[in-house]
């Protein structure tokens, strides 16, 4: 299921490309997140309030405007019948042309007889779960810091982020979940810190109470997600964080 909502929400950042103004950062792609309906959404693309939305828990597109919502359900669907409806739907409500295409390698392939399917429910919810915590601790870290950032899901590597200076300091951070790889083989919460453009050593930084440094590949600290909840991924980051800013 990871593969599939991984593939699904580059419907979503397809439409940023299609129909906003670039970005440098890329951020035109990137995604917001709603706890309470479980949606991966786009920026809004037009004055009328449009939005594409990744449900969650329906394991659907949502086409919403101020006037209706369109949906489309992934189950059983190919990715040639996806784009035809992202094409007409958008042809519809916006009166222009969807395109997928991408200025970034995909990490899965992608053909027309592509299909989606929803073989594993507990596993969806499973991940719904992990971007609800993740929103959490975040919102949590940025309140605390008073970084007034955003929380977005950068769709390349469809990792929920956050990237802020710390207030009265040298130290900017960078900070999220991200999807297993070749760091960690589940989830994982990821901390790095930057001091004048260069990454802090983390090598030689005191053990933390929970998670680990890490220097070879990534340099940061991780904690596996796979059993924690929200108040010890917040501890994670602000341990983190202290040892970052004092040594």
């Amino acid at each position: 299921m990871e593969k599939q909502m991984h593939l699904a929400a580059q419907y979503l950042a397809a439409a940023g490309i299609s129909f906003l103004e670039k970005e440098s950062d890329d951020s035109h792609t990137n995604l917001g997140f709603n706890i309470g309906n479980g949606c991966l959404s786009t920026h809004t693309l037009s004055e009328n309030g449009d939005v594409l939305c990744l449900n969650y828990k329906s394991f659907t597109l949502e086409w919403k405007s101020n006037q209706e919502t369109k949906t489309f359900s992934l189950d059983g669907a190919t990715h040639a019948e996806v784009l035809k409806w992202l094409t007409d739907t958008s042809k519809a409500f916006l009166n222009k042309t969807y395109q997928y295409k991408f200025h970034y390698d995909l990490p899965y392939a992608i053909d027309d007889a592509f299909t989606f399917k929803l073989a594993d429910v507990s596993k969806l919810k499973a991940l719904l779960h992990l971007r609800v915590l993740a929103q959490l601790v975040l919102e949590n870290i940025d309140k605390q810091y008073n970084l007034n950032t955003s929380i977005r899901i950068w769709p390349h590597h469809f990792d929920t982020g956050i990237y802020s200076a710390l207030p009265n300091s040298d130290i900017t951070i960078g900070l999220g979940l991200a999807i297993p790889d070749s760091i960690c083989n589940n989830h994982y919460l990821y901390i790095s810190g930057y001091k004048n453009g260069n990454t802090i050593d983390t090598s030689k930084l005191p053990k933390l109470e929970s998670g680990e440094w890490k220097s070879n590949g990534f340099t940061g600290a991780i904690l596996d997600t796979n059993t924690i909840v929200e108040s010890q991924g917040v501890a994670f980051f602000k341990e983190a964080i202290n040892q970052l800013k004092n040594n």
